[in-house]
């Protein structure tokens, strides 16, 4: 009997395997037998295996730059030993190196950028979308705002963000840049509200005869909250979290090309820009990267979910 479990679970195992890799060897050679037919201003539309050369060379490029980047801290460091030997009193310092950011830097700033926007806009929404969800006057007052706001384009906000940011944020010595701050607040804007719709959805879903138990034991309402409320709108408020995620990630891109701020967006801007017979292998490797870490950020949200709700069998793929 166990056996035949064994047999079965493996069987099953490959039939859920075979499929999506059938499906990405469809799309390589689809894309592949397209490639062969395109021809652009920036030249032929690479196929795979040119688009993994030229990610290949990004992560040359990466470590090369690496290396420029120690080899420059190491100079710094034998050139204040030497003056230390002299002067043992002398004031040293290592300044940082301030070489091109490659297409790694540029990734981890993207990512940089969009959890602390997300973030934000969950510090807001979540709490914002209880306190309205358990208030249905306060709700019929701010809905008709949710519904002006939620379909407003990043294209939109991000000239607001970006003279509001320029006229407030005037310190001298920043700890951040200013075309970070207006990343993550034109994210933000975009990417609270399916967050605030499903946790209000969420506070409203939850059963009549719960909220009667509350009032008869009398609870405070931060109790209420945590022991009635939060237990039944936890899956509502994960789908808007996921929901706000890709829409801050897809938000991103656009801002950075558009404002020109560091991240994945100014890079696939200025390879376009650059015109090199690379740079459109370059730009797909861009475009491929961004749907795998978009995937990502998905599925890390489902995992956070199945880890955190208090229901498991809510967390749905």
């Amino acid at each position: 009997m166990k056996q035949r479990m064994a047999g079965f679970n493996l069987q099953g195992a490959i039939r859920a395997l075979s499929m999506p890799v059938l499906g990405v060897l469809v799309f390589l050679l689809l894309w592949q037998m397209a490639a062969q037919n395109v021809t652009t201003s920036l030249g032929s539309l690479p196929g795979p295996a040119g688009v993994w050369e030229q990610a290949g060379n990004l992560w040359a490029d990466h470590l090369e730059e690496q290396r420029r980047a120690a080899e420059f801290i190491e100079m710094q460091k034998e050139r204040n030993a030497q003056i230390l030997e002299r002067n043992p009193d002398a004031e040293v310092r290592i300044r940082p190196y301030s070489g091109k950011e490659t297409f790694i830097d540029q990734i981890l700033t993207s990512l940089g950028t969009v959890f602390s926007g997300f973030v934000l806009a969950s510090l807001v929404a979540i709490p914002l979308g209880i306190v309205v969800g358990l208030n249905r006057y306060l709700y019929e007052a701010v809905n008709p705002v949710i519904q002006v706001f939620k379909p407003v384009s990043p294209l939109a906000w991000l000239p607001i963000v970006t003279l509001v940011v320029s006229a407030t944020y005037t310190v001298d010595d920043p700890m951040v840049s200013r075309a970070f701050i207006t990343s993550m607040v034109t994210v933000s804007l975009c990417s609270l509200w399916p967050t605030l719709v499903n946790t209000i959805m969420g506070v409203n879903a939850v059963s009549q005869d719960l909220r009667n138990v509350s009032q008869v034991l009398r609870l405070g309402f931060f109790t209420h909250v945590w022991r009635v409320v939060l237990p039944s709108a936890i899956p509502m408020i994960f789908t808007g979290l996921r929901l706000s995620l890709g829409i801050a990630w897809m938000v991103l891109i656009a801002a950075e090309m558009l404002a020109q701020s560091p991240g994945l967006g100014k890079f696939v801007w200025d390879e376009f820009q650059n015109g090199s017979s690379e740079s459109l292998g370059r730009i797909m490797v861009a475009v491929i990267v961004i749907g795998l870490i978009g995937l990502v950020l998905d599925r890390g949200m489902l995992m956070l979910q199945r880890l955190l709700s208090w229901d498991r069998a809510s967390a749905t793929h």
